[in-house]
């Protein structure tokens, strides 16, 4: 990264920075840019490519179905029942 680069990014971001900041800036952008050229320098034709570094696994559990309790279990405490559903007063008019 230069001066010029870093000036246009002061203004587009509204920043002020001082001397020293910007060439803290400069000299971080210059380190990653070498360290980018010696990543580059790998070779890397033999290496599978790869999304993940670690592979992924779903950490919930199945989804399985299973009724614990059966419909006449549930309505045994019901005050009344009628074909298998439950009676219960009208409160909309």
């Amino acid at each position: 990264m230069d001066r010029e680069t870093l000036r246009r990014l002061e203004m587009l971001n509204q920043l002020s920075l001082t001397e020293s900041e910007k060439d803290g800036v400069i000299s971080f952008f210059s380190d990653r840019e070498k360290d980018l050229e010696a990543l580059e320098g790998i070779d890397t034709e033999n290496t599978e490519r790869m999304v993940h570094v670690m592979p992924i696994m779903t950490v919930v559990r199945d989804d399985k179905v299973y009724q614990n309790f059966s419909r006449e279990d549930l309505q045994a405490g019901a005050p009344e029942t009628d074909e298998g559903y439950w009676c219960v007063p009208k409160v909309v008019e």
